[in-house]
């Protein structure tokens, strides 16, 4: 027979459960872009990023909560990229291979910005918890996070972070 946890472990998990996540790796710190290599062979330097509101997007082709979110990320890059200033709606896959990456995009006609994810990812959201995952970063800080799979109206609701 298992021991019954007291009260007090169980408030302090339940507690810690409820406290909103830790944002960024560094704290306060912002988040210092540096050019990212996408998987078409451009570049989005660290000046484009720095200047505008970015939604990073953490995915696999195997995913299939990545399958499900991915035609509402390319619908949001779609409404974003007719604006000046709008959201730069940014994938990094963790596939393996970039040409699994780069096969399951042209099969469904993503044409977000997507790249491999390195190292660098890491150290600017931190380690990753599942897929897939969504952060916003504004101003050089992390605004929004989402682990797992987001419904289209959360997703949708992301261009409130955008130019107004």
């Amino acid at each position: 027979m298992k021991p019954v946890p007291s009260r007090r472990r169980l408030l302090l998990a339940l507690s810690a459960a409820l406290l909103p996540p830790t944002l960024h790796a560094q704290g306060s710190e912002p988040l210092r872009w540096a050019d990212v290599r996408l998987l078409d062979g451009r570049t989005l330097t660290a000046g484009e990023l720095n200047g505008r509101a970015v939604v990073v997007y953490m995915w696999a082709s195997w995913c299939p909560f990545c399958a499900r979110q991915s035609p509402m990320m390319q619908a949001l890059h779609q409404e974003q990229s007719r604006r000046p200033d709008g959201l730069i709606v940014l994938g990094f896959t963790i596939d393996r291979t970039e040409k699994a990456a780069t096969d399951y995009l042209a099969k469904h006609g993503y044409s977000f910005a997507n790249a491999m994810a390195t190292p660098q990812l890491a150290q600017w959201f931190g380690p990753r918890r599942t897929l897939p995952e969504v952060y916003v970063v504004q101003g050089g800080r992390v605004v929004f996070r989402e682990s797992g799979e987001m419904f289209a109206e959360d997703v949708a609701a992301l261009a409130r972070f955008g130019s107004r």
